[in-house]
């Protein structure tokens, strides 16, 4: 984002998406899609969701609860103000710098 500016307008909607599928339970449109698919090739689905099947078992503890996940997602959206906050402070001061300058 900061090397190519132009990157917030896919990774901001994509980062609130992200959060919101997490903070409110929502399932991702994906993985019934992905489910789908699996069966008509012959392949069986599984239970729950990807995050569950795929990312739990590895990067989450065993019995994830309601309060780890609004943790989380909060930590998503507090990493994200934080990245975006002093990705405009730069942009800012380096404006300022070339307007001093003139």
């Amino acid at each position: 984002m900061l090397r190519w500016p132009r990157v917030v307008y896919l990774h901001l909607p994509a980062a609130v998406w992200g959060a919101l599928i997490e903070l409110a339970g929502w399932v991702c449109p994906l993985t019934p899609l992905e489910q789908w698919l699996r069966r008509r090739a012959g392949g069986a689905g599984y239970s729950g969701g990807f995050i569950e099947h795929y990312i739990l078992p590895v990067l989450y503890p065993s019995a994830l609860t309601r309060p780890i996940q609004l943790i989380l997602g909060g930590l998503v959206i507090a990493a994200n103000l934080a990245i975006y906050g002093y990705a405009i402070r730069r942009r800012e001061s380096g404006e300022a710098g070339r307007r001093g300058s003139e």
